[in-house]
This record gives structure tokens, C-alpha cells and sequence, in this order.
């Protein structure tokens, strides 16, 4: 007896596009022939009393040639399709990749039926099938049905299953991914998992979840160029946001001392493996906090979604590379590993002149350079490397930061961090400034610095800078890329941690 998990020399071949339109001229044909039959090629139910997944739960024990006894109904994406004559085989697959084989007899199901399944069943249809559960004489866990119909019929054929996608086909037709690739659908998996691990932890420590505009009159938050869009209900000029942190301040400003959103950002900049110009973000901001405990919470919150995920601090990464997540992480200054690196004395009062004949000699390019940007473009140019251990690199310019606290002793610098995680910057977070006289003259540096052409300086927000002035807390935020954490823990590409990425 033949298992339909023999190669099938039915699998679709990599097919050129005559020969899909032809293949779907013949689909067509059996989704006519099902209808005028009186049969239904897209019923709006199917009577299913299982899933493939609790089928193989609870009978995959069952030694070669056993049967269970019990009758069920099933329904999968016919993965592959074997005909030997009197018997058929057909390999159900559910949507977390779970397969089951259904053989579809003679004997069992009469000529008439057979024949109607030999005819119109595709590779790619879904099926529902009905019968006993049994193992075949291999051992293969099996459907013996009495009972089919289709449960939608398909009209484009499959990619072959044996064959590798290539990365346009992935990116472009997720469904198609999603259908072939085991690990395509565990990163869905692996996200819902890490989402749900992060709101477990904000639960725990009593943060709220807020959503706040997407469509905004005034962007701010971050240092990105934004979407422009127009609302003709308003007549006026809007922005895909660039980042929440503008009305998340608000809320704590309003008492919601612990807060926190997991939503969309827009920036209307480059896409390469680290950027995509629309990704998800997390932002959380805690009152009586600053910027070494939220530090805590951000790796708490990493630390319990490789847990969530990987059952352990250790992460196995596509490629089989083990990564540790675990212990505490490294903490470094930027100033002080510039210099160790670069073997130049770097501090805050370090002149742009020496900064840039550093730049110079390094062959460092910086867009409208001034202090904070140079101190930043080097410090990636000689530190970002060799950073392999998670690391949390502190204390930046105060040129780069207009959000942020001053730092509390150390003049020129405020208090912030950059994560880093695999090499790139994962998380950023802040003592955050709340006095609204110090951030309305940040403000104006940056107004200046839009006006001398830097697309991503920030606007100057009254509406922010007037709820400032009702006093705002000692405050610690953070603001982390989701995809990027599925980047840490997956050792993926950006792409490929999103589930319909843009693409050009």
C-alpha cells in the first residue's frame, strides 16, 4: 500500500506563466462541472467535528494496520494527491502546517465517488473528508473516508512543494509562504507569542495599554521624515505618525502614570534588512521612573519573550546559531568607547573642528554635521561592530536628544541609551525632560536646524509644550521596533518578521 507522502510526481513544477493560465483554464472547467453537478466548488460550511492537529493529539500512537474506532470529520489544503487505481491517497494539510493522510477507497466510497474524486481534486483544494481513523499497513496515521466534498475550490495551482521560494515570491505572496514554509508560518507564531509575552509583563507591573493618533496635525516624537497625507473632512494637511511618544506624555501627564502602546509608525525613509518604512513599535513611559529602570524593564521584557518563545534565555536562530539573551546585559558609555576605540580623548566639549577631522580621516560622511551627529556617525564607525553581547550604550549628545533630561552629572550629555542586540540598535530609552522651558528652547534649536534643510528635525509642538506646562513627573521612557525584536530572536530579516511587508 502507497502513503501520500511518497514523492508525488503530481507536485506542481515550477511553471511558466502559459502554463498557469493554462492550469487555471482547467480548474475552471472542474469548478463548472462541480456546480452543474448540483455540488457546491465554495460551500459556505463543511461539516467538521475535529481538527487535523487534535486527530494526530490523540491517535498518533496507533501501531500499523490499527483502526480507532471512531469516525470524524476533517477538512485541510490537499498538499499532495497519489491514484493507484482503486485507491487514492490524498495528504491534508491544516493551517500550522499539521498533515494527515485520507485514502479514499473504492470500497468504501463507491465507483461514482471515486471517479468525482479522481476527476476534480486539485492539489491546493481544500477538502473535506469523512471517515474512520486508522493506520495505514506503514504506519502512516490515515482517514479512511466515506465521505468528501470540496470545501473551496483552487484556481491558481501550488508553487512545488519541494522547491525553495525565491525571496520576491516570499515577500510578495505571503499566503504562498505561508502554505509552503514551516518556519514562514512559526514567525507568525513566534510574534503572537512575544506579544503576548510583553503585555504579560507591562500586566504584571501595572502598565495600561493606550492607542493614540495615527493621523496627526503636528509630527514629532522621533527624528524621521514623515507620510504626508490630506483629510478632505478637515481641509487640512495630516502625517502618518512617526511615533506615539508625543501623546503618550500626555497621558502621563494626565495621571495614567504607567503606559504603554504597541501600534503602527510611518517614516518615510530608506528599506534595507535593520528598516521598513512602516513597522510595529513599542513605546512605554513610567512616572517616578528614569532611564536605568526602564532600562530593567526592557530587558525584562526581551528576557521574558525568548522565554515565551524558546523556553529558555538561549535562542536558536534560522541559520542554527545560538544567541544568549541572558544575565545582565553590558552597559557602556558612548563617549568613553569612542575614545577607546578611535584612540582619540572624545568628550562633550571635544570641538566639531577636531570632530570632523577625525570624520575626515576616517572617511565618515555627516549630513549638516554638528557635535551630537559627528560624536554618533563614529561611534558607529569605530564601536557598533564589535558589539556582540547585548548592550546598552549610554549617555548621547545633547545635540541628538531633544527629549531627553539633561544628564544629572555629567554636562553635555543627557540621559539616554541605545540597545543593541545582533548588531543593531534595538531600543532606545530616556529620563525623560519634562520641563517645559528647557523643551521649548530644544524646540527652537530644532525648528532652526529644519530651516537649514534637515528633513527629520522636529517641529516645535505648542499643543505638547501647553500640557508640559501642567507638570509632568520624573519620567523614564522607551520605545522599541517589535520587528526588530522578532530580528533578536529569530535571527531573520526585517522582511521577514513582518507578515505583508511592503514591497516595491
Amino acid at each position: 500500500m502507497t502513503d501520500a507522502s511518497a514523492p508525488n510526481p503530481h507536485d506542481t513544477p515550477e511553471l511558466t506563466e502559459a502554463e498557469v493560465s493554462e492550469q487555471k483554464a482547467v480548474r475552471l472547467a472542474k469548478r463548472d462541472r462541480l456546480i452543474e453537478s448540483g455540488a457546491e466548488a465554495y460551500p459556505v460550511a463543511v461539516p467538521v467535528t475535529t481538527t487535523i492537529p487534535a486527530v494526530r493529539a490523540k491517535w498518533g500512537h496507533l501501531a500499523a494496520d490499527e483502526v480507532s474506532g471512531e469516525t470524524v470529520g476533517i477538512a485541510g489544503r490537499v498538499v499532495h494527491l497519489r491514484n493507484t487505481g482503486k485507491l487514492c491517497f490524498v495528504s491534508l494539510q491544516s493551517g500550522d502546517g499539521t498533515r494527515i493522510q485520507a485514502m479514499i477507497s473504492l470500497a468504501a466510497v463507491g465507483e461514482e465517488a471515486l471517479a468525482a474524486f479522481k476527476e476534480l481534486v486539485d492539489l491546493g483544494d481544500h477538502l473535506f473528508v469523512a471517515g474512520e481513523v486508522i493506520s495505514s499497513r506503514r504506519g502512516e496515521l490515515s482517514i479512511m473516508v466515506t465521505e468528501w466534498k470540496i470545501a473551496s475550490k483552487a484556481i491558481q495551482p501550488l508553487p512545488n512543494l519541494h522547491t525553495e521560494l525565491s525571496e520576491e515570491t516570499r515577500m510578495r505572496s505571503r499566503y504562498l509562504d505561508l502554505i509552503v514554509r514551516d518556519q514562514a508560518r512559526q514567525v507568525v507564531r513566534t510574534r503572537a507569542l512575544t506579544m503576548a509575552s510583553m503585555r504579560a509583563t507591562f500586566a504584571e507591573r501595572d502598565y495600561l495599554e493606550v492607542e493614540t493618533p495615527m493621523l496627526q496635525t503636528m509630527h514629532g516624537g522621533a527624528a524621521a521624515r514623515p507620510f504626508a497625507t490630506h483629510s478632505n473632512a478637515f481641509d487640512t494637511e495630516l502625517y502618518l505618525r512617526i511615533a506615539p511618544e508625543l501623546f503618550l506624555k500626555r497621558a502621563v501627564v494626565g495621571g495614567i502614570d504607567r503606559v504603554f502602546e504597541i501600534n503602527r509608525n510611518f517614516r518615510n525613509e530608506g528599506a534595507d534588512s535593520t528598516h521598513s518604512p512602516e513597522f510595529a513599535m513599542l513605546e512605554a513611559y513610567e512616572a517616578y521612573g528614569d532611564y536605568t529602570s526602564i532600562a530593567e524593564l526592557t530587558q525584562s521584557l526581551i528576557q521574558n519573550a525568548a522565554l515565551a518563545v524558546a523556553g529558555s534565555h538561549v535562542v536558536t536562530w534560522a541559520d542554527g546559531t545560538e544567541y544568549d539573551l541572558g544575565g545582565q546585559w553590558d552597559r557602556i558609555s558612548m563617549y568613553e568607547s569612542l575614545s577607546a576605540a578611535s584612540g582619540v580623548s572624545v568628550t562633550p566639549a571635544t570641538s566639531v573642528a577636531e570632530l570632523q577631522a577625525i570624520a575626515d580621516r576616517e572617511g565618515v560622511e555627516v549630513h549638516l554635521p554638528n557635535h551630537g551627529k559627528l560624536v554618533e556617525e563614529l561611534w558607529e564607525h569605530f564601536v557598533k561592530g564589535g558589539l556582540v553581547r547585548p548592550t546598552f550604550v549610554l549617555d548621547f549628545p545633547v545635540e541628538t536628544s531633544p527629549l531627553t533630561r539633561a544628564h544629572r552629572s555629567i554636562p553635555g550629555v543627557v540621559e539616554k541609551w541605545d540597545l543593541y542586540i545582533r548588531g543593531f540598535e534595538l531600543a532606545t530609552g530616556y529620563s525623560e525632560l519634562v520641563d517645559p522651558v528647557i523643551q521649548r528652547e530644544r524646540f527652537v534649536e530644532q525648528a532652526k536646524q529644519a530651516a537649514a534643510g534637515d528633513d527629520e528635525a522636529m517641529r516645535l509642538d505648542e499643543e505638547f509644550l501647553r500640557a508640559l506646562e501642567f507638570g509632568m513627573p520624573p519620567s523614564g521612557g522607551m520605545g522599541m521596533g517589535v520587528d526588530r525584536l522578532l530580528m533578536a530572536l529569530t535571527g531573520l530579516g526585517i522582511r521577514e518578521t513582518i507578515l505583508f511587508p511592503l514591497v516595491k
